[in-house]
């Protein structure tokens, strides 16, 4: 809900809509390797080691995000062993639960949305969550709870999954009575939040507060030519949105390409422009 000209859009959606919109320019695209190591050399390149390749920039700019992370678990064999069979952390396509019963444990923005995404297409919705206070926006958590499609159980914890090959049934306690309660479902959803490590980028000799690297005014690091922007980045005042993000990421690539050749200006104008001065370049030379 936080993106400029969008009233609200689907995580996945903006992720297509950004890479549609960037491959336009045709960039080198690496996908499968893993950065382990970073070094500025004496004549100031900075060469990246990654899974056997070598990479040589003049400048690089890290958007980690919150670095690699994967979700928790309930650290309950009794639940976990259905992973895979029923249980599931993500949601990659409401396709997937189709006609089917599904249970969601979780109070975020990830549990609520997937609750609100499932409407017309799964069988049922449970949603259960271990207080009656939800940490979602507003306005989509009223949306649930007004919703006669969705079940919402609070004070409500998973005790255990059932089934023979999938998960059948789900048994979930009150937490403050500890009665049990077996509700058939095909599909467990958990929400329960990330964690996440920032891997080799620690080794790196940034200049970090916490899990965040430090940067200027420029998105500069202490590191010659290396930038950071988005939600591993720190500075007085950072507010970690999708939206701040877009506009470092603008003043970093800008300042990076003034720092590759500093008279190029650090505005270079509008990219819609860019056609017409190319095209007004091409006319002049013939």
């Amino acid at each position: 809900y936080d993106v400029a000209g969008f009233p609200k859009i689907l995580g996945r959606d903006l992720i297509d809509n950004l890479t549609e919109q960037a491959m336009q320019y045709h960039p080198t695209v690496c996908l499968g390797q893993t950065v382990g190591s970073l070094t500025v050399q004496p004549d100031a390149t900075i060469l990246l080691a990654s899974d056997g390749t070598e990479h040589l920039t003049r400048t690089l700019l890290i958007t980690a995000g919150i670095g690699a992370f994967h979700p928790k678990t309930f650290k309950n064999p009794l639940i976990d062993g259905f992973d895979g069979r029923g249980l599931y952390y993500f949601v990659r396509s409401f396709k997937d639960f189709k006609d089917r019963r599904v249970l969601i444990v979780g109070g975020g923005d990830s549990a609520v949305d997937w609750a609100l995404g499932l409407l017309g297409i799964a069988r049922s919705i449970t949603l259960i969550h271990r207080r009656d206070q939800f940490r979602a926006h507003e306005d989509s958590v009223q949306k649930m709870l007004t919703s006669p499609l969705i079940q919402v159980k609070t004070f409500y914890e998973l005790r255990r999954l059932e089934g023979d090959r999938q998960v059948e049934r789900a048994v979930i306690y009150n937490n403050k009575t500890n009665a049990d309660e077996t509700i058939e479902v095909d599909a467990v959803v958990a929400s329960l939040g990330f964690l996440s490590t920032l891997g080799p980028i620690q080794g790196w000799g940034l200049e970090l507060e916490h899990d965040s690297i430090r940067v200027n005014t420029r998105m500069e690091t202490n590191l010659r030519g290396v930038y950071a922007s988005g939600d591993i980045v720190t500075y007085p005042g950072k507010v970690k949105l999708i939206a701040t993000g877009f506009g470092e990421g603008a003043t970093a690539i800008n300042n990076a390409a003034a720092y590759i050749n500093p008279k190029a200006s650090v505005f270079p104008g509008h990219s819609s422009s860019q056609d017409v001065h190319e095209k007004q370049k091409v006319s002049a030379k013939t």
